[in-house]
């Protein structure tokens, strides 16, 4: 079992402690989380975040529960929030009382006083849009009435409520209190207890909370709730009791069976159990691989429109994406063994590949796919060659063969003749890419008419794919007894024509993009693929050159910084309001995702030595660092300042960050220690 645990030493203070944040995931889509000490510090931060459609439609029903211990004439409130009242930040401090918080993939909380403790576990129920909160009451040598305050919402997950938008009709019934929202009538959110009495309070909107992270990008950061009822349990003297807490959304007709004291419990072992199946089929004796097992599961997740398996990009607030779920693919799938999920991601996209292109994304509003991308598709035929590669069997081979090997013709194909947004293959074989404002690289931002990295052209990375897709289906038609010759002499054109222009000789490095007669010159991380990719294009001395540059320009630990800060344009800081963010996002921030590329190739160049193995642990030390002490707990941010001390920004979970750090250290560092 992986545990991340803290005491108060690791909360010395209140904004300290809403620093490190936490997750947890139920894999069709809805999550929750919050800070290390309990306080929420983002809009996307609750403990029941559902997923109306699996895994799209995400909205917030169950925000928290505040506690409070009455013993005698002695009240005790172990609240931890922040509000703003009369514009002045106020802190109520509960934390003060937090003695013990552990992170094992699900979360526990040990709260004490003189005379009462109490721990509380939470976790989301596997596959159903439910939170178990289970309690552990031990009252002192007199008699103690807990309090529960339970605070509601019904939001879409990344937007704030306010009184006026928080409006719903209750009930109850059988220790279960409902609440259907005036916004949907068709659904109830259902607060279940096993035991306790349900009590109306006079003050039914908790207003004002501040969430500091949404102030730290400079907005006003404010949310309200709904909270109705308390809930009280007595709990005599020199006792303790067990207390389950179920919150489910479901249809206004349904009504859930009666909680018993322990199924929050069950359900908690159930998770736990399903961890170390997790464990075991991966098959790692690494305490770093399970770490990573471990976060990656967050990631797999049901999409109802397809009856399949797909990848949330990121969380909180990323859905499926085509080159983020194929570069992820390998670590997440594969490296952790779980088979069948790969081949059903790999039919989620099949299925929508239009014109040769894999689906960019799949909106948050079960909108049509977006295709928007040229590199989606190319690295699909990296997840094809990996999957057979991690999975030899036979059937693994007639799966590819039916259900595949069409599809990638069709790409190729496409690619070839030209497709959508400028995509075609130039007469030296190589592969062009994007006009005007398309944005179809991963640096992809565009605000209005404002293209931040415009990377028309031959970008370097999509020809690097580009070879690699060529030969992977070479060798799948040898594979299945087809002529593989036009690929094969496609291939050589297309490394022949790469060797003669990308090589920047006055920085000894790859042009970033070949456009022309001007080529681009910044030092930006895209050339690593070059090295990193199954099939080589250059050189040996160019290799160990391209690698030696990265390292010393771009890396910094958690990722690779998105260009060089040398650069006029270098943006060290990510922060503040969007049109700030964006000018940094590929503008020096630095991206964990390419670590895999970096350390794939590093090992490469150094022919997988034990001292390049031991090398790039030490290099690693920073991520192991981050897993514990900074960002959420157990995961890979999306991306970390350029500038020292790099810290996280972004998504506090990201799928490709998590899933290539997991591939290159199991493919190419592990095995060589």
């Amino acid at each position: 079992m992986i545990t991340y645990q803290y005491t108060q030493k690791d909360w010395t203070t209140f904004k300290e402690g809403i620093k490190r944040e936490w997750a947890v995931t139920n894999g069709i889509g809805g999550y929750a989380g919050s800070s290390m000490i309990g306080a929420h510090s983002r809009t996307h931060q609750g403990y029941l975040i559902a997923s109306l459609h699996a895994p799209i439609e995400r909205y917030l029903v169950f925000s928290k529960i505040n506690e409070t211990a009455t013993v005698g004439t002695s009240t005790v409130s172990f609240e931890t929030s922040q509000h703003c009242a009369s514009g002045k930040t106020v802190y109520t401090e509960g934390q003060k009382f937090l003695t013990s918080f552990i992170y094992d993939g699900s979360v526990h909380y040990t709260y004490e006083t003189d005379n009462f403790s109490f721990e509380k576990h939470i976790t989301l129920k596997r596959n159903a849009n439910v939170c178990a909160v289970a309690y552990e009451l031990t009252a002192g040598d007199s008699d103690c009435t807990f309090t529960l305050t339970p605070l509601f919402n019904y939001r879409e997950h990344s937007e704030s409520s306010t009184p006026d938008t928080l409006k719903f009709e209750t009930f109850t019934e059988d220790r279960t209190f409902y609440l259907v929202p005036e916004k949907n009538k068709d659904i109830a959110i259902r607060f279940q207890t096993s035991e306790g009495t349900f009590s109306e309070r006079k003050t039914v909107y908790d207003v004002d909370m501040q969430l500091q992270i949404e102030v730290d990008l400079e907005t006003d950061g404010l949310d309200c709730h709904y909270c109705p009822v308390d809930l009280s349990i007595a709990v005599p003297a020199n006792t303790t009791k067990k207390v389950s807490i179920l919150c489910s959304i479901g249809d206004v007709n349904e009504r859930p069976a009666p909680v018993s004291g322990t199924e929050a419990f069950s359900i908690l072992e159930e998770n736990a159990r399903c961890h170390a199946e997790l464990f075991e089929k991966a098959g790692y004796h690494d305490s770093f691989a399970n770490q990573l097992v471990l976060a990656s599961d967050q990631f797999l997740t049901y999409r109802e429109s397809t009856k399949m398996m797909t990848v949330l990009a990121g969380l909180p607030w990323f859905t499926d994406w085509g080159r983020d779920t194929m570069i992820a693919f390998t670590g997440l799938t594969l490296c952790t063994k779980r088979f069948k999920e790969a081949e059903e991601i790999l039919l989620t996209f099949a299925r929508y590949i239009r014109h040769g292109i894999v689906p960019n994304m799949f909106p948050d509003d079960n909108m049509p796919p977006l295709y928007n991308t040229v590199d989606a598709s190319l690295w699909y035929f990296y997840a094809v060659y990996q999957y057979l590669h991690y999975n030899p069997a036979a059937e693994a081979e007639a799966f590819v063969k039916e259900q595949i090997f069409p599809h990638l013709k069709e790409i190729i194909s496409a690619y070839e003749k030209g497709t959508d947004f400028s995509i075609y293959m130039e007469d030296d074989g190589l592969i062009h890419a994007g006009s005007g404002l398309d944005q179809i690289t991963w640096m992809d931002v565009r605000v209005g008419d404002w293209v931040a990295t415009p990377r028309h052209g031959k970008p370097v990375e999509i020809n690097a794919l580009w070879y690699n897709a060529l030969r992977i289906m070479e060798s799948l038609c040898e594979k299945f007894d087809e002529d593989a010759s036009a690929y094969r002499t496609r291939a050589e054109q297309v490394k022949e024509s790469f060797n003669a222009k990308f090589w920047d000789s006055a920085n000894q490095c790859l042009f970033d993009v070949v456009d022309g007669d001007e080529p681009d010159d910044h030092i930006r991380p895209n050339q690593v693929y070059a090295v990193s990719l199954p099939f080589s294009l250059l050189p040996e001395e160019q290799e160990k050159a391209v690698v030696a540059l990265v390292e010393k320009e771009l890396f910094v630990g958690c990722g690779l910084r998105s260009l060089a800060p040398d650069h006029p344009d270098y943006h060290g800081i990510y922060c503040g309001a969007l049109a700030k963010r964006d000018a940094a996002y590929h503008q020096g921030t630095a991206w964990g995702f390419l670590l895999g590329g970096f350390f794939s190739a590093y090992m490469k160049v150094n022919h997988h030595s034990s001292s390049a193995a031991a090398n790039a642990v030490r290099m690693l030390e920073p991520v192991r660092k981050h897993l514990t002490d900074s960002g959420c707990i157990g995961s890979i941010s999306e991306i970390f300042d350029g500038d020292t001390p790099h810290n996280p920004r972004g998504c506090y979970a990201q799928a490709w960050s998590v899933g290539e750090v997991l591939r290159c250290y199991c493919e190419d560092i592990l095995p060589y220690l």
